[in-house]
């Protein structure tokens, strides 16, 4: 059974997991966002699957639609913003040597969490 976790912007849960790599399928509520972060340990890669995102990272901005996906370098300043009035859902896959929910450095966050 896949566990759910919820979050202020959607949810998540993880699909698969392996010794360096994790795939967690992401629920972005309409105007809900990331926060803009880092993480020293692992890459990621984004397929969106359902909707339309906005993805910035470092200093750059892209607008994804469905079937389309971007990949994020380890410690790459980003973050994925859902503009749209429906769910976006983004497959997400983590790689690296650590993959820990903890290996992440806010920048900015509109929910107010630890920065």
């Amino acid at each position: 059974m896949k566990t759910i976790v919820n979050k202020p912007w959607g949810s998540f849960e993880i699909i698969n997991e392996g010794e360096k790599y994790t795939v967690k399928k992401i629920i972005v509520k309409p105007s809900g966002q990331l926060s803009l972060q880092s993480h020293k340990y692992r890459s990621e890669h984004w397929l969106i699957a359902q909707g339309n995102a906005e993805v910035v990272i470092n200093e750059e901005r892209f607008k994804l639609q469905e079937n389309q996906h971007i990949f994020i370098p380890k410690g790459a300043k980003h973050m994925l913003v859902n503009k749209g009035n429906t769910s976006l859902i983004v497959i997400e896959m983590w790689f690296g040597d650590t993959l820990d929910e903890n290996d992440i450095k806010r920048y900015e966050d509109i929910y107010k969490r630890d920065l």
